[in-house]
């Protein structure tokens, strides 16, 4: 019995996140890695001399990924990341205070559709136009007290 499951094992083979964890991903798994924005980024963060471009075609799917690609992958094009992440306040927002060679003026546009990510925006991010993120956050009560608590 334990010969049939040992070879069951063997012909299933392995998947790509079981490598992940084990250790044993290489560059032959980036065809599998290229999936899944979440694969893509580990592939490409993790694998020595995976393709940057196809890993960041996937990876940019989904604003989370692009704006973790850009900030951890050497040699991704933060412009391309950016075009994703400047979709969804939040991510436009930490792509603003953690990527070097963002756009802020384009970021700040996107997390001021957020009062929350307006006054974040305005309180940690160096460049940051202190007036249109107070207008932003002044559109819920909360968070026009909080800038004029913390930031004048």
């Amino acid at each position: 019995m334990m010969k049939l499951l040992e070879k069951s094992a063997e012909e299933a083979g392995q998947t790509f996140m079981y490598k992940f964890r084990n250790g044993l991903v290489t560059l032959k798994d980036e065809e599998e890695a290229c999936k899944k924005p979440k694969w893509a980024y580990d592939f490409a963060y993790y694998v020595k001399g995976a393709d940057i471009r196809k890993c960041e075609e996937v990876a940019c799917k989904e604003p989370f990924y692009a704006y973790k690609f850009a900030r951890d992958v050497k040699g991704a094009d933060i412009r391309r990341c950016e075009e994703v992440v400047c979709k969804d306040p939040e991510w436009a927002y930490a792509f603003a205070r953690e990527v070097k060679g963002a756009a802020i003026k384009k970021c700040e546009e996107v997390a001021c559709k957020d009062p929350w990510w307006a006054y974040y925006f305005a309180k940690t991010v160096k460049g940051a136009d202190i007036e249109k993120c107070r207008k932003a956050a002044a559109s819920d009560k909360y968070w026009a007290k909080k800038f004029a608590e913390y930031i004048g």
